[in-house]
């Protein structure tokens, strides 16, 4: 399910990504609801379980997306990575990655906006609801950075 908060264009996109019923991996739509919740001013969110085509004609209408999602065997601390698109569009399977939706943007679109990639180590991707302290801390410092990029 793919929830989003408005189809006009925004100037900075949040996309939290990954299973909210697998404990850390809920990290990255967490992270978007939030930032829905603060009502920051011209900033969008978009929740989902995966990145899809579907979601290439939201990115095409940012200035700024952000890619939200848990990383394991990552560094302990938040990462936030700058995003080229790929070469190509052409997708292997229905999900894609964030530099594939990029790609699918420039090609279908004609826009790549600026794009970040947002990543928060985690521990436990078992059946849960729950996020572990570790998820939890790196959520917390994901707002701040998404935070700082709205406030320029």
């Amino acid at each position: 399910m793919t929830r989003t908060t408005t189809t006009r264009t925004a100037d900075i996109l949040v996309i939290g990504y990954g299973n909210t019923l697998r404990g850390d991996d809920g990290v990255g739509p967490r992270v978007a609801e939030a930032v829905d919740a603060m009502r920051l001013p011209n900033v969008r969110t978009l929740v989902c379980q995966m990145l899809t085509p579907e979601h290439a004609a939201r990115i095409s209408l940012a200035q700024t997306v952000i890619f939200v999602d848990a990383a394991v065997d990552a560094p302990s601390e938040v990462q936030l990575r700058r995003l080229e698109p790929n070469d190509t569009s052409q997708l292997m399977a229905h999900a894609a990655d964030p530099r594939t939706m990029l790609a699918l943007s420039r090609d279908v679109f004609g826009h790549v906006p600026q794009a970040w990639w947002l990543t928060i180590p985690v521990v436990k991707m078992d059946f849960s609801e729950d996020l572990t302290p570790e998820a939890q801390r790196g959520y917390a410092q994901a707002l701040a950075k998404i935070q700082e990029i709205a406030n320029g």
